[in-house]
This record gives structure tokens, sequence and C-alpha cells, in this order.
């Protein structure tokens, strides 16, 4: 007894069209979608039915659908698509910005001029008003890209507390050394928050 055709295995004729293969393929699919073996069956005939077809093109002798995809394409789409995409997690591209040079220069030319100053400034209470104008540079650049006050305040103050344990940090250790600075901790504290600040108000929103 001779083995079924392809086209047999479908219960397709060599004459039907590509839409009846497909919904034959389909049909085929449902029926046997418990059934491994009769599945792998299935997709080798309509792999083999399609080939045929692409064969007979290449000939002249029928017109194939653009649509239709060579099979090994077919399993390079299917194994393309199950693949994991690499995409970043959903709040950290919530939070993070692609900011244009101005958003970028200006912020730093604003901190710039704070540190400035306040590498000139003497008095304690100068400081605190120069970190004060920081914090609030801080909230307005960050706010104008969501309009969410709470969230701009929320990560000012962030910044503001991790710029001044971070620079109390950097003086302590360079004051362990022996080293003669020039700055008060203050002052150091002070320069780190304006870093963390124009970082925060250039690149999150």
């Amino acid at each position: 007894m001779n083995e079924p055709s392809p086209y047999q295995r479908l219960g397709v004729t060599e004459t039907a069209t590509f839409e009846e293969i497909q919904e034959a393929k389909t049909r085929l699919a449902l029926q046997y979608q418990d059934n491994a073996q009769m599945l792998e069956s299935v997709e080798t005939a309509y792999d083999a039915v399609i080939m045929d077809r692409l064969r007979r093109r290449q000939e002249g002798r029928i017109k194939v659908p653009d649509r239709i995809r060579f099979p090994e394409q077919i399993t390079e789409y299917k194994q393309s698509s199950t693949s994991p995409a690499t995409v970043s997690p959903s709040w950290l591209k919530n939070l993070l910005d692609n900011p244009s040079n101005t958003d970028i220069l200006v912020p730093g030319g604003i901190y710039l001029a704070l540190s400035a100053l306040t590498v000139l400034a003497s008095r304690e209470s100068l400081l605190s008003f120069l970190m004060a104008i920081a914090s609030f540079t801080a909230v307005y650049f960050i706010y104008r890209k969501e309009k969410r006050f709470g969230r701009a305040l929320l990560l000012s103050l962030v910044g503001l507390f991790v710029g001044v344990a971070i620079g109390s940090l950097v003086f302590s250790a360079l004051n362990s050394g022996n080293v003669t600075l020039p700055l008060s901790s203050e002052q150091i504290a002070a320069i780190a928050v304006y870093v963390f600040l124009w970082l925060m108000a250039s690149f999150l929103r």
C-alpha cells in the first residue's frame, strides 16, 4: 500500500487553493491538538505542500500569494516570536527621561553657578539658602516633565539626602587621610547635593 501524499494527509487536492490548504491545516491542528505525533505529521505535510507549490511557482506553473513563506522562514519566525524580549522594567522606563541638550545644560549651568557661590560662601546660613535654591530648582525641572508635584518633591528630597550623605562620606575619607581641605564638610556636602540634583533634574521625570 502506497504511503499517502502530503496533499492526501492534509485532505486536499493538488488543485486546492492556498486558502483551502490553510483551512485544512487549521482544522487538523485543532482535531489533533492533544496528539503530538499527529500534529507533527500535519506540520510536515503542510510544509511539503508549500514547498511543492513554491517549486511549481518557480517553474511558472502556478501563482503563489506573497504572504506564503518558505517553511524554514516559518520555523524561524516561530522561534523568534517565542524568544523572550529584553525590555527594561516598567518602573525604570517610567522614571528615566531622554533629555535634550537644553534639559542637561540649563540645570547644569545653574548648579555650576551654585557650586561657585558655595565655594566662596563662608556663612552656614548662606549655604542653607543655596541648598534650598538647588532643591527648588530640581523640583521645578522634574515637575515640568510630568506635572506631578509630589513626585518631583520626593525625588528632589531623595537627591538632597543622598547628596548630603555622600558628601559627608567624601569629607570624612579625605579628612582621615590627613589631607588639608580648602572646603568645609558643609561645602563639600552641598556640592555633592548639587551633583545629585542635577542628575535627577536632567535624567529623571
